[in-house]
């Protein structure tokens, strides 16, 4: 992998943890700015003091958006937004 290459990567991640926290601060209507969520901040607990409604609405967020849907089994999703680019980026690799 070239530097060219690493720094595509870098740049398409980026964008992808922006979309992820934009999607969360608007579809669940925050009163934070997606700018100031941090990729690795708790989103539940002392986090985001997100809640299980929440969960749901996200779930629905990177269906929709992404074509990713994440199930039951999948609650490690929700750790933080590099969590969620994560599991987005290897439900898209073929």
């Amino acid at each position: 992998m070239d530097y060219q290459e690493v720094t595509q990567r870098a740049i398409a991640r980026r964008a992808l943890n922006d979309r992820v926290k934009e999607l969360i601060a608007e579809g669940l209507g925050l009163h934070i700015a997606a700018t100031l969520i941090d990729d690795d901040q708790p989103l539940f607990g002392r986090g985001l003091e997100l809640d299980s409604l929440d969960t749901l609405e996200i779930v629905s967020l990177i269906d929709e958006n992404f074509g990713v849907y994440i199930t039951d089994d999948d609650t490690f999703v929700f750790g933080s937004i590099n969590a969620i680019a994560d599991f987005i980026e290897q439900a898209r690799v073929p």
